[in-house]
Order: structure tokens, then C-alpha cells, then sequence
């Protein structure tokens, strides 16, 4: 029988440990008697797995209940979905030690919180896109938390804040580095002061539960600039070649060895400009996740890379993927989000898992990152434009500069945004153990 919407019965498995004193501020600083009790907010920003999601999220709910009651909450995330993964569940296991009660109704994205006397509502938002400050429109919020904030476009976040005109409204943000042009560092985090928000600067080692094995698997993760953000929590400048560790002598080698569990295609799709199939085998879940780009098909309607020059339509393209595949049509195929005609013409001509790509660049980049550094992303020495190209595939520095955010120069990238797609998608869903890229859900 479904439960109704009242409290879910839970195992209550959290236990509080020792905090550290970057931590224990964060839960804290709104406190009578603190230096920064009539601040406005406080922004935690830093490494992953550095303990601010925990400590943020927890001592929100306590300032909330403790200084209001009967008024609204906005708890936001990029998703709603991630924001229960990575912030809700956890958040709600560690209520019922605090001797709060909660209700949550799925239906109205909405937690009742009660501790004592005071009850408030917790209303979760996601902010993916530009579209989502609709979302919040209209409400009335005695303070919202931001997780992940970085991530967010600007128009939403203006939006929430906006909405928090209860007297003693307060705002909560944390993130992980980007770029040093990003909006929320250039105009929130370097003008902390006169706005009045504590600044917090988090590092691995403030989180107390990391042991120094877990600490060092981290730092050997990553390289360059997403060394520099995730390990070292700088807001990092992304120039120059983007997959710098990838050597022609360790990441080219033959299948030999290679015992594959699962495969799949990605899809890069052009009609003048190339259109890519790479065959993508993969083996492992979590951390022991491995790749090896088998083949690849590559033509281009403008003659590049060995191509003949003439453009082709959706229905030739389904054709040259059948033969790519051997006949089959129950392979996974991953394409290009914006490729929707492509998609359609695949599904009507009878392939049957076909599935947009996860078009998070800096994500996705990020994840090639890591297996590239650590050895578990290699290649057929016959993926001729795939290696081409990745030694040319660079960041954009114009635009960084220009709109404050990452992305990779249009130029030589088709391979490498189809090696994006594919590698992405099946680490998403192979993720079992695997640490979040971005830090979120970070304890």
C-alpha cells in the first residue's frame, strides 16, 4: 500500500562526526553572539569532497527553524532531481538526530520542516536554464539556498534573491570553481565585502572523513585546470589544450587485452560540417570504468579529413550507420542533442535504443580528463581523425573572457565533442562508487 504524504519511516544511519573549524563556522555564523550574525548570506566555494554541501545544507535548515516560523524556504539545485540526490536525501537522514520532524510531498517538490514549536516549508527549485526564474516567480522567501550555484544562470539566481524580502532573509551559496570571468565569482564572490556575505574558502582537508589514501586518489584524478579547481578550489583560467596528458605513446594501443562488457556509438552530426560515429567499448563501473575507441566513420560535406567533399542527408547517414554497426539496430547509439532530425530518421528506420547525449561540456570534458590522466581511456591507432584532432582540440579564450564560461574552440572538435558524449554517457551510467566531478553531494 502507498504511504501517504506525511513523514516516510527512515533508517536513520547518520551520526555526527567531528567537524572541522571551517565547518563548524559555516554552521555557526548566523548565531547570537557571532561577528557575522546580521550579515546577509555566506558563500562557501572551494575543492570537492571538501565538506560544504554537509555543513551548508544542515545549518540552513537549523537557521530557518530556529529564527522563523510559518514562512517559506527555497532550497535550489541545477535539477530538482540532482538537488534530492546530492542535498535532499542526505539533508533529510541527518534531521531526525536534531530532533526535527519533516513531511515531504513529492507532488509539490516540498519538505515541511518542524523543530519545537516552529514549522516552515522548504520549496525545491531547479535552475537549469534561462526559462527557470519563471519558476520562482511570485513567491515570497525568508532565504534560499543555492547548491551548486555556479552552475545556474544568472537570471534565476537574481530571481531567488529577489524573492527573499521577509525581514532577516538571508542567502546561502556554495560551489565549485569555474572560470575567474564567471558571473557569480566576478560579481558575487569578489564583492562579498560590500554586500555583506562571509566568504569561505573550503580545501579536501577541511573535510575531516577523507583519510590521506582517499585524499591522494583524488589529487592523481585530474590535471591541469581541473586540478586547479576541484583538488586546489581555484576559479581557474581554462586555456590552451584541452586534453594536454594525452600522449600518442601511452593512449594509442591495440584491443589486445581489452575485454569489453558493453558498447556503444556516439554521434557527432554534420551535414557540411563533419559528421562522426565513433564505436566506443567500454568495461568497469565507478572508478575502474574503462574505454577503448574501436573505430571510427568520419565524412565531411567540405572534404576534410580524407572525406570526398559532397554533403549527405539524414537518410544517407542512417544508411552508413547500418553498415557501421554491422547490421545491428539494437546497439546504444548516442547522438548529438541538437541533432533532433538525425534522431528521428534513426528511431523511424528502426534502431532502437537511440538517446541524446548529455551535452554538459565542461562535465563531460572533465570525465575524459580523468580517464586520459589515469590511464583508463585508450584508442585504435585506426581512429586517424579522432587523433587528429585531439591535440588540436583547445579552449576558447575569447569567449571565457567575453560571457565567463568555459567551452572548447569551434575548430577540430567534432571527433572530441562525439568522445565527449560517449565517454559521459556511460560513466553517468556506470557511475556506481564513482565521485561526483563537480563536487556536489560532497561530504
Amino acid at each position: 500500500m502507498k504511504q501517504p504524504n506525511h513523514q516516510k519511516k527512515r533508517k536513520t544511519t547518520f551520526r555526527f562526526g567531528e567537524f572541522s573549524p571551517k565547518q563548524m563556522k559555516v554552521m555557526t555564523w548566523w548565531r547570537e553572539g557571532s561577528p557575522f550574525a546580521d550579515y546577509d548570506g555566506i558563500i562557501a566555494d572551494g575543492a570537492i569532497r571538501s565538506g560544504k554541501t554537509l555543513s551548508m545544507s544542515l545549518s540552513f535548515v537549523l537557521w530557518a527553524c530556529e529564527c522563523f516560523n510559518g514562512v517559506n524556504f527555497a532550497i535550489c539545485g541545477k535539477t530538482v532531481t540532482s538537488l534530492r540526490r546530492n542535498v535532499i536525501t542526505p539533508l533529510l537522514n541527518m534531521l531526525p538526530a536534531l530532533s526535527c520532524q519533516f513531511q515531504e510531498k513529492y507532488s509539490e517538490s516540498m519538505i515541511t520542516v518542524r523543530l519545537g514549536r516552529h514549522v516552515n516549508c522548504f520549496y525545491l527549485f531547479g535552475g537549469k536554464d534561462e526559462g527557470s526564474q519563471a519558476l520562482i516567480q511570485g513567491i515570497t522567501l525568508a532565504g534560499a539556498f543555492f547548491d551548486e550555484v555556479a552552475l545556474m544562470p544568472e537570471s534565476f539566481v537574481n530571481q531567488a534573491t529577489a524573492r527573499c524580502s521577509v525581514e532577516g532573509a538571508k542567502w546561502w551559496f556554495n560551489c565549485n570553481p569555474e572560470g575567474p570571468f564567471h558571473w557569480f565569482k566576478r560579481d558575487w564572490i569578489d564583492r562579498a565585502g560590500e554586500r555583506r556575505l562571509l566568504y569561505l574558502h573550503f580545501v579536501m582537508t577541511d573535510n575531516k572523513t577523507l583519510s590521506e589514501k582517499t585524499l591522494e586518489k583524488y589529487r592523481n584524478m585530474y590535471t591541469g585546470v581541473f586540478a586547479q579547481r576541484f583538488i586546489e578550489g581555484k576559479w581557474a583560467f581554462a586555456d590552451g589544450v584541452i586534453y594536454s596528458m594525452f600522449s600518442p605513446e601511452v593512449h594509442i594501443a591495440e584491443k589486445a587485452g581489452f575485454v569489453p562488457e558493453r558498447e556503444l556509438i556516439a554521434v557527432d552530426y554534420g551535414t557540411f560540417n563533419p559528421c562522426v560515429f565513433l564505436h566506443i567499448l567500454a568495461a568497469g563501473k565507478g572508478d575502474g570504468v574503462r574505454h577503448y575507441i574501436d573505430r571510427e566513420y568520419y565524412h565531411s560535406g567540405r572534404g576534410v579529413g580524407g572525406s570526398v567533399g559532397i554533403p549527405k542527408d539524414d537518410g544517407q547517414y542512417a544508411r552508413d550507420m547500418l553498415v557501421f554497426t554491422g547490421g545491428r539496430k539494437d546497439i546504444p547509439i548516442i547522438v548529438d542533442p541538437s541533432a533532433s532530425s538525425f534522431i528521428t530518421r534513426l528511431r523511424h528506420d528502426g534502431f532502437t535504443n537511440v538517446c541524446p547525449a548529455k551535452n554538459a561540456v565542461s562535465k563531460g570534458i572533465s570525465v575524459v580528463s580523468s580517464e586520459l590522466t589515469q590511464q583508463r581511456l585508450m584508442f585504435s591507432p585506426d581512429c586517424a581523425n579522432t587523433l587528429r584532432e585531439i591535440p588540436s582540440y583547445v579552449w576558447d579564450v575569447r569567449h571565457a573572457e567575453n560571457c565567463g564560461q568555459d567551452r572548447p574552440l569551434k575548430e577540430n572538435d567534432h571527433c572530441c565533442d562525439a568522445l565527449r558524449y560517449g565517454v559521459y554517457f556511460d560513466a553517468l551510467s556506470n557511475a556506481a562508487a564513482r565521485p561526483s566531478v563537480s563536487g556536489r553531494g560532497a561530504r
